[in-house]
């Protein structure tokens, strides 16, 4: 219970801070006493420092607590299918360093793991952090993954990975706690630890890189789902269709949205690929430098790479009215790589599926929003993992068991 208290305490600083002591009583629930006790631990534990006065009333002036950057740190390692973003994050959110690390051998789990962790050292090295401080690594992969035992399960985009126990395999190479789950659910984690009030509550995550995924936050609780698969916005149906996805039905989302798809969608209705004024190839070898050449043309304004966008922006919209009309949340957050150029389409579509209809406008608009990390939600969002499950009440992570 001590801890809990802990946890309730340090996370009402994180999301409401600077605060006082008696600030801290109704928010939390705990009695002043209890507010007071926990808070001196926090301040033995280099977690809250005083920082500063509240104005005067006309009594004593409250001291205002906030949250020590340098109270802890974490590893964020994002596995992309030929790629590892890898940041050192601080308790308040802050990536001290980062890179991004080109696999070079993305079919061997062993050598993807290798090459993480050897980037890790280097860069907690170069941001001369306590090791005392650095609680552990988090790994956000692509899905499915199986929660239970810390492994991912044949991801589409990762080709040869049929059962890859990621999780034990990342504790043995870096000696510290290790925590993984779907880069998805990871982002929403660390939109949620990071964005303080402004993403207190619920709210849907739409991430978007290499494929499409979502993240379900309900009450400050993030939802993992039975197997920790929840959100597997992908497989949304959207409409009948002939595209085959990789669960084996048609007419998922995932299909007609994701880069890949918008790009087939592009060269299929002609005028702008590698004879066209755009240069795309449509190799799945040149996806990434494919995907820069569109969306740096929708920021021109090419109008065939607009419709483009546009048309799977549509699809995503009338698949997020199905999300929002389920979960009842006030907000949709869109975060991921894949998103720099695109947002304001993706946006406008789902503002208009969403706030068009009674789902939205029967008591309220819902907020559609760009995540308050940016392009690296994924890596940060895989630190906020070791930072939530020792700080944030009720949050444990897959390493609880």
């Amino acid at each position: 219970m001590g801890d809990y208290n802990q946890a309730v305490v340090l996370d009402a600083i994180r999301t409401s801070g600077p605060v006082s002591r008696v600030e801290l009583a109704p928010l939390t629930g705990l009695t002043a006493q209890t507010v007071s006790n926990v808070v001196r631990r926090l301040l033995d534990a280099g977690l809250v420092s005083e920082s500063g006065h509240a104005p005067s009333s006309g009594g004593k002036r409250r001291t205002l607590l906030s949250p020590r950057a340098d109270g802890a740190y974490a590893v964020g390692i994002h596995l992309d299918p030929d790629s590892a973003m890898v940041v050192v994050v601080d308790l308040v959110g802050q990536v001290l360093t980062s890179r991004r690390v080109r696999l070079t051998d993305p079919r061997d789990p062993a050598v993807v793991v290798d090459q993480a962790v050897r980037a890790a050292r280097r860069l907690t090295a170069r941001a001369e952090i306590d090791p005392a401080r650095l609680l552990g690594t988090g790994i956000a992969a692509p899905g499915p993954i199986d929660g239970r035992a810390g492994a991912v399960i044949a991801p589409p985009n990762l080709p040869g990975w049929e059962y890859v126990p990621l999780l034990e395999m990342f504790g043995k190479a870096t000696g510290m706690p290790v925590a993984l789950d779907n880069d998805a659910t990871a982002a929403a984690i660390g939109e949620r630890w990071i964005g303080g009030r402004r993403r207190a509550g619920s709210f849907f995550f739409i991430y978007l890189g290499t494929g499409i995924g979502s993240g379900i936050v309900l009450n400050n609780t993030v939802l993992h789902g039975d197997s920790g698969n929840a959100g597997e916005f992908g497989h949304m149906a959207v409409e009948p269709g002939d595209r085959l996805c990789h669960c084996g039905s048609t007419g998922c989302l995932g299909p007609y949205c994701n880069p890949a798809a918008i790009i087939e969608d592009l060269l299929a209705r002609g005028g702008a690929g590698a004879d066209g004024a755009l240069g795309l190839t449509g190799d799945p070898a040149d996806l990434h430098r494919d995907w820069k050449l569109l969306r740096r043309a929708v920021r021109a304004g090419d109008p065939a790479a607009t419709d483009a966008v546009r048309r799977a922006a549509r699809r995503l919209g009338q698949a997020t009215r199905g999300a929002i009309s389920l979960l009842d949340v006030s907000s949709v957050v869109l975060g991921g790589e894949a998103l720099r150029g695109i947002e304001p389409i993706l946006c406008e579509e789902i503002d208009a599926a969403v706030n068009s209809t009674s789902v939205g406008t029967g008591k309220r608009d819902i907020a559609i929003e760009r995540s308050v990390i940016g392009e690296t939600v994924g890596a940060v969002g895989a630190a906020s993992l070791i930072l939530h499950g020792n700080y944030a009440p009720g949050w444990r992570m897959l390493t609880d068991g």
